[in-house]
């Protein structure tokens, strides 16, 4: 195959469970909608204005905001929520490259968006603005399962098990279906 011609990877269900994981825990997380002046000083701290706000790790143009503290960890809630003091303008290749890693260890680690390892200039003062956004104020964590009741969180819990496992059931069926498709591109090539 030529070294230019790279063909889009092949779809798989189950390479979404963390996406669904994602929005399945997001969907309990309570929102708070900051004051204006909470988000000027929250951007202040972070040495921004509103007609100057940026990326927070690598001074790219933010494209979204970002939870500083993962809401969700290694297919659990953190029970961090969105609300300001847990939110930072991000660019979108900082923000998917973080996923729910620690800020700072992504931000000076290897991983191939961090911003260490694109040489992003001023790091060191990027973590020191953080490291200050971060001790500004402590974020709201909830419990879950204390608020609503073991039983209605295990509910949910089977919710979400369920959907996983009817993505791998379904990766399954779609794996055995392919065979059947592509052989039947073989018959139809020879056909001709």
């Amino acid at each position: 195959m030529h070294p230019q011609f790279n063909l889009p990877s092949r779809g798989n269900i189950k390479g979404r469970s963390s996406s669904i994981t994602a929005a399945f825990f997001q969907a309990l997380t309570p929102v708070v909608v900051p004051t204006d002046s909470e988000v000027d000083e929250a951007l202040s701290i972070l040495g921004m204005s509103r007609d100057r706000c940026v990326c927070a790790y690598c001074g790219d143009a933010k494209t979204e905001w970002d939870h500083l503290r993962s809401i969700v960890h290694q297919q659990t809630p953190t029970g961090y929520i969105t609300e300001i003091a847990n939110l930072v303008p991000a660019c979108g290749k900082c923000n998917q490259s973080k996923g729910s890693k620690h800020w700072k260890a992504w931000m000076l680690g290897s991983a191939i968006r961090a911003p260490a390892r694109r040489g992003v200039a001023g790091l060191a003062e990027k973590v020191v603005r953080l490291e200050r956004f971060e001790s500004w104020r402590v974020p709201k964590c909830l419990n879950y399962a204390a608020i609503i009741g073991e039983e209605a969180w295990l509910e949910y819990m089977q919710h979400w098990t369920g959907l996983l496992e009817g993505m791998s059931n379904a990766q399954k069926h779609a794996e055995a279906l392919r065979e059947r498709i592509e052989a039947h591109l073989v018959t139809a090539r020879s056909d001709r």
